[in-house]
């Protein structure tokens, strides 16, 4: 998820691309980079880091006479946080130049035909594709050659494109990534988000996708990409402060994070997963199919919400991959006698890649002669760099410090990875990993679709709850991580205490807690485990339990229990973790929001846990 800004209008563009930057690099923060039009060429300048790093760069370029530029924060996916692979990226000669938010799948096959041609790549990035393949399109029509260019490429993007040769226009385009254009007296704007316009002009399109505008100064028009007609959108005004607009308009940046879960898994599995076969391809993770068939066992290493999602690819990898698996937490890890040798693969899952005590267990296990291969969201963080091969998520920065995207991210990437194993070792047939793959997909717009009518149903339960002291989440199977997870949630924003037992341990203690006070989170799906736990839940309730259910909808049964239901549609089993952490993590937010708590800044707690 990177920032983008264009400009075209009178102002000296160097200041108004900054400002756009700086309200954008919540988007991405790992370098940045700007061009605009002087004297009939494009200038470029580009830095590692944050803004400020371009800042000191451009300080002497504020005042340039010139109206039409692009710039851009980064939140790299293909290729390391370096200088050379910010944006804006340029075309052979220097002439066009790109900047791009967004996954083309399909870089790598259209960058060896580019090569083939005789273009030269000068970075890792997957955009650098697009400002040559515009090159090798162009026939003095810019526009047409954005058009010609665009229909050749699969995957997500919101890009501008400015041309050496046209000193006052910029094209721009979307396909499923966020692209706002701004409209102002003599001036045209785009944006991925609605801060970067805000000094500017309150007056903005939305465009959808397979959308490009024209803009030049004073004036634009609006395309369909594919066969080049007009078309007339509405201008919108906007009426946020530039806090919330930051939000997208959400309270805070969790519920924000909460509802871009759909885009960030669609995101993680693009361009990995072919849907018509299931075919997993994971090229940067650094294991040759011989080693594969070598490992006896895997080892999960982690910590807190990522050690949720590594006891739930516990039951996936030996479903699916038929290896053995054992999960731990990365502070214990570390410390004990490890057997862990050159046939045991471990695999450290973390957000920020840069966790103390996971980074400490992987250089043991790698000490000890085991292969090593990092889930992470932090393109060169330095678990990336010392592991043998890596699996990114595309979740985008997460501002909230109590994860959501990153999660259920990270249970997708573990999920390709499970279906990658089995491929493998030819443990899974072809129409079982055809319908597991197409799951995948389909959970994530099942997501989409569901997320605001799952929020209406938990807002309704909050009142009821919200002053509770104590709360228990009890699940089975494939769940029971789930419910640790949404005690942690629960603990962590809105600090009432709260633990997560799987549903049949109850009854070996934790059952002595239940009382008329106290509630207890109950993820019931119709899953394979489904009549025992309803067992369960009928013991809670015979002892005056106040349950609140999570279960597929069509349950009267559930109804029978209690009368605070949430219904969730039916989905394949094995992805129920994915769909049933969503209204945990709703139930969370509203409760801590109810509160009064700081949502996204909890006390005590950081995004990324550097120390011991």
């Amino acid at each position: 998820m990177c920032g983008i800004v264009g400009y075209v209008g009178p102002r000296r563009v160097v200041p108004v691309l900054l400002e756009g930057l700086r309200r954008l690099e919540y988007r991405g923060y790992d370098s940045a980079g700007l061009v605009y039009q002087h004297n009939g060429e494009l200038v470029r300048h580009r830095a590692k880091g944050k803004l400020v790093n371009l800042e000191g760069v451009v300080d002497e370029h504020i005042g340039v006479a010139s109206g039409t530029g692009l710039g851009h924060t980064r939140w790299a996916t293909h290729g390391a946080p370096t200088e050379n692979n910010a944006h804006p990226h340029t075309d052979c000669k220097g002439e066009i130049v790109v900047v791009h938010n967004g996954i083309i799948e399909n870089y790598n096959a259209l960058k060896n035909e580019l090569i083939a041609k005789g273009h030269t790549f000068v970075s890792e990035t997957d955009t650098e594709v697009l400002a040559h393949l515009i090159e090798d399109c162009l026939d003095g029509d810019l526009v047409a050659a954005v058009r010609t260019a665009l229909s050749r490429v699969d995957g997500s993007y919101a890009i501008g494109v400015l041309w050496a040769r046209e000193p006052e226009l910029l094209v721009a385009a979307r396909n499923q990534s966020p692209l706002v254009m701004g409209v102002g007296e003599d001036a045209c704007y785009i944006a991925s988000d609605i801060p970067a316009l805000l000094p500017y002009t309150r007056e903005v399109i939305f465009l959808d996708d397979q959308e490009m505008a024209v803009l030049r100064r004073g004036e634009y028009s609006i395309l369909q990409i594919e066969d080049g007609v007009p078309l007339t959108k509405e201008v919108t005004t906007i009426d946020w402060n530039a806090s919330m607009a930051e939000k997208a308009g959400y309270r805070h940046f969790m519920l924000k994070e909460i509802f871009e879960q759909p885009q960030a898994i669609l995101n993680t599995v693009s361009g990995r997963i072919v849907p018509d076969t299931g075919v997993v391809d994971l090229p940067e993770i650094g294991l040759d199919p011989a080693t594969i068939n070598t490992i006896d066992r895997i080892a999960l290493v982690a910590c807190g919400t990522s050690w949720h999602a590594a006891l739930v690819a516990k039951y996936w990898i030996e479903k699916y991959a038929g290896i053995p698996v054992e999960v731990d937490i990365a502070s214990e890890f570390r410390y004990r006698k490890l057997l862990v040798n050159e046939r045991v693969l471990t695999v450290a899952i973390s957000q920020s890649g840069e966790t103390a005590d996971t980074l400490a267990g992987i250089r043991r296990a790698a000490e000890l002669g085991s292969k090593v291969i990092t889930v992470c969201n932090v393109v060169g963080s330095t678990m990336t760099r010392e592991a043998d091969g890596v699996i990114y998520t595309h979740a985008g920065p997460e501002i909230g410090v109590a994860s959501t995207k990153a999660f259920t991210c990270q249970l997708a990437a573990l999920f390709l990875l499970t279906l990658y194993l089995g491929q493998v070792r030819g443990v899974i047939d072809p129409v079982t990993q055809k319908k597991l793959g197409n799951a995948l997909i389909d959970v994530a717009n099942l997501i989409e679709s569901d997320l605001p009518r799952m929020q209406k149903d938990v807002q309704e339960l909050v009142e009821r709850y919200y002053a509770a002291k104590d709360f228990l989440f009890v699940g089975r199977g494939l769940n029971f991580p789930i419910a640790l997870e949404g005690a942690l949630k629960l603990k962590e924003i809105s600090y009432i205490h709260a633990e997560g037992y799987a549903a049949g341990e109850l009854k070996h203690g934790p059952i002595a807690l239940i009382d008329q006070e106290m509630p207890i989170v109950a993820l019931v799906p119709k899953d394979t485990v489904y009549q025992k736990t309803i067992s369960n839940v009928e013991e809670i309730k015979a002892r005056q339990g106040r349950l609140v259910l999570i279960g597929t909808e069509g349950d009267e049964h559930l109804a029978s229990l209690t009368e605070d239901v949430v219904y969730l549609p039916h989905v394949r089993e094995d992805l129920m973790p994915i769909l049933y952490t969503i209204p945990s993590q709703l139930l969370a937010y509203e409760i801590a929001n109810r509160r009064g708590c700081d949502v996204d800044q909890p006390r005590n707690l950081a995004k990324s846990v550097t120390v011991e």
